[in-house]
């Protein structure tokens, strides 16, 4: 009987033990299914609405990439809501050609957009006006998305080094707004906004009204004053006796100080104005739907930092808000080209990369399988004058090759030379009170080859290419740049007459786009252009309705009512438009 006992309560035991075991792993399972639900809920959304805050001419001045000289509580929140990428580099140094491969997501010296002003300086230049061509296959990336049905804006400022496809925007004026889609249809909006911009150190000193814009965002009534503010009018953020930390290549006088207070109080006050847009999106219940991304055009606006392919003409901060904010208060340290941006957009819509994009998706459902090892800028002509630099970095090492090292780094751009710090510095040299870190700007030439630490030396002051130390560094970027050159097909010595000839198919007139041509049978309307690579848009106008402002992207035929007309325009990028035609 005792034997009997002793074995029951073995075997309750046993069950209670299996029934342990069984609860546990129900519990864990709970736990799984809640931590996979926690994931669930901050999953992407399959076509989340996506909005894009940029400022200019900026370099990493803010608390979240280190800088505490301002405070920033928009940016800040953002970047303690998001997470904070501190490896973005643009592809050159000044904004068009900058925009340029973010439209495209392929680098401007290969598609004849890296010359800045390519439609002006003419009679500087003796070249006519043209606009950069990429191939026929190339659409602008906001074109794309809206053939993906998504509602796309872009608030006050396009240069692209092209004129933007007619087919690019639903919307693209300084009124263009989220809120003028259709009810539930996703979007895709930029927001410019140009305070930090290099004219924003001129003197008078005041802040532009035109930026008040986004304030009244989406307010078609409204109307701005064109004039700036005077600097008593403008909102001060920062008290003018702050001390700021002079980079090297900038003497420390009254004149670069009061420069300084200006980038960091025109900063503050685009922080602002990133805030009301930020409060216009939770007004509307959608911060939990969209992607906000906060970047630079390019680096900052300081001499020896906009227009260069130094890390400080490079590299700008970005900041991505995730919907549920996933990933919150987290830093991603992977290298990011402004070129990676198109494939990038894609990439979170669903939407698979084009072929022809040079860059990669580094985040949603098309994430390139590696992260990117390498960036690649260039310089060529800045308003009237031209260098020819080409530049590879990886996470450390940066290498500049000098295509003309005959000719000094300093180019007397008309437009720099407005700040008041860039006619200190020439005063100063003149003068001969410039120390040898902030004379090396000013050399009569320059090595044909660069190679800088970035890490151990972040003003890139000590050339190392003459190291036998860094020669396998110093080969394998020059092996990396050869590759470069050669597969986007960049050639940096090409004069930029033959250029335009090459763009241009040898001619010695822009191309122009050929009319669209548009049959119809049985309501069935069909549209086609013989120009390879054009772009088609449409409008359908009633016999009294309006005409619509934004031109829909042809992709296939469609049935209208009989009474109706369609007109229609093509256009290939870089080509004159053509003709509108009706049917």
């Amino acid at each position: 009987m005792n034997s009997i006992k002793i074995i029951f309560r073995a075997l309750m035991a046993v069950l209670f033990f299996v029934a342990f075991l069984l609860v546990s792993c129900q519990t864990n399972n709970k736990d799984v299914k809640s931590d996979s639900m926690t994931v669930v809920k901050a999953e992407l959304p399959k076509r989340p609405h996506i909005l894009w805050l940029v400022t200019e001419d900026m370099g990493p001045y803010i608390p979240s990439f280190g800088d505490s000289t301002i405070v920033t509580p928009n940016l800040s929140r953002l970047a303690a809501e998001g997470v904070v990428y501190p490896n973005l580099y643009s592809t050159s140094g000044v904004c068009a050609p900058s925009r340029a491969a973010i439209a495209t997501g392929m680098y401007p010296s290969s598609i004849g957009a890296n010359h800045m002003r390519t439609t002006s300086y003419t009679e500087v230049t003796g070249l006519p006006s043209y606009g950069a061509v990429p191939p026929p296959e190339t659409r602008m990336v906001s074109e794309l998305l809206r053939m993906n049905g998504y509602y796309c804006t872009n608030n006050y400022k396009e240069d692209y080094q092209f004129k933007a496809s007619l087919t690019a925007w639903d919307e693209s004026s300084p009124y263009a707004h989220w809120r003028n889609r259709d009810k539930d249809q996703p979007f895709f909006s930029i927001f410019n906004f140009t305070e930090t911009h290099e004219s924003g150190l001129f003197e008078p000193y005041g802040h532009r009204n035109i930026e008040t814009r986004h304030y009244q965002a989406g307010d078609t009534t409204y109307t701005w004053a064109a004039d700036r503010m005077t600097e008593e009018q403008t909102p001060i953020h920062l008290s003018k006796e702050t001390k700021f930390s002079i980079p090297p290549y900038l003497p420390d006088t009254e004149v670069v100080r009061r420069d300084m207070w200006k980038l960091y109080n025109n900063i503050a006050e685009m922080d602002r104005q990133v805030g009301a847009v930020l409060k216009q999106l939770e007004d509307d219940g959608l911060l939990e739907n969209t992607i906000i991304v906060f970047y630079g055009d390019h680096g900052g606006p300081l001499p020896r930092e906009k227009r260069l392919i130094y890390d400080s003409g490079l590299n700008t901060p970005m900041i991505i808000r995730y919907p549920n904010k996933m990933h919150a208060g987290t830093k991603d340290e992977q290298l990011i080209s402004f070129i990676d941006f198109a494939p990038t957009l894609l990439s979170l819509t669903g939407m698979q990369p084009r072929e022809y994009m040079h860059g990669q998706a580094f985040i949603g459902e098309h994430k390139a399988k590696e992260e990117r090892k390498f960036i690649h800028a260039a310089a060529d002509r800045f308003d009237g004058f031209t260098d020819v630099i080409r530049a590879v970095r990886d996470k450390r090492y940066k290498y500049i090759r000098n295509y003309r090292p005959k000719q000094g780094y300093y180019l007397p751009v008309e437009y720099r030379e407005r700040i008041p710090a860039m006619q200190e510095l020439l005063r100063l040299r003149k003068e001969g009170k410039l120390d040898s870190i902030q004379t090396q700007w000013f050399r009569s030439s320059k090595d044909a080859e660069e190679l800088f630490d970035c890490v151990a030396d972040p003003y890139e002051l000590n050339n190392l290419a003459e190291d036998p130390a860094h020669s396998d560094k110093l080969q394998e970027l020059r092996t990396e740049m050869d590759r470069w050159l050669k597969e986007i097909g960049d050639e940096p010595n090409l004069p930029e007459k033959e250029l335009i000839s090459r763009l241009w198919n040898g001619s010695e007139n822009q191309p122009v786009t050929s009319e669209p041509k548009i049959t119809t049978s049985n309501n069935l309307i069909t549209i086609s252009c013989t120009t390879e690579g054009a772009s088609i848009g449409y409008k359908i106008i009633g016999d009294d309705g309006p005409i619509p402002n934004a031109w829909s992207v042809y992709q296939q035929p469609f049935k209208i009512p009989k009474g109706l007309t369609v007109i229609s325009q093509a256009y290939r990028i870089g080509y004159v438009p053509s003709e509108i035609v009706e049917r």
